[in-house]
């Protein structure tokens, strides 16, 4: 699998009122890391001609982060594409070395000019699957 990670570092305005990182930022990180890796693998042309929204969440909250803390979030496609959709995995890693959050998401791809919903051929999931 070809594999994305970088790291995330809890602000103030992450967290709730337990002085912990609000689920729905673990969301927002959960897509703005699958966008990124999707900008940092995919050719400009994909780029330009399609674009994934997200169908389903399946996440576990294991454990958490305050402000000024940072996760590795690491994600990766574990399986071949299913017509127009497939399944990313997400980890984020504490400083601590534990998994805080882990999540299943399952993405699919719109044609951007006309907003259907379109098969995900070998040549777009190339730059994800494999060693």
């Amino acid at each position: 699998m070809r594999s994305y990670s970088t790291t995330i570092t809890a602000r103030a305005e992450d967290t709730d009122e337990l002085g912990h990182v609000n689920n729905a930022v673990w969301v927002k990180w959960i897509q703005d890391v699958a966008v990124a890796h999707w900008a940092a693998a995919a050719p400009a042309n994909h780029i330009a001609a399609f674009i994934w929204v997200v169908t389903r969440h399946e996440i576990d909250y294991r454990g958490n982060i305050r402000a000024g803390e940072h996760v590795l979030a690491e994600t990766w496609v574990a399986d071949a594409p299913r017509g127009a959709r497939f399944d990313r995995m997400m980890r984020f890693t504490g400083q601590d070395g534990r998994i805080k959050v882990e999540a299943r998401t399952t993405w699919a791809l719109l044609d951007r000019a006309t907003g259907h919903l379109t098969r995900v051929s070998p040549e777009i999931a190339a730059p994800f699957l494999g060693e």
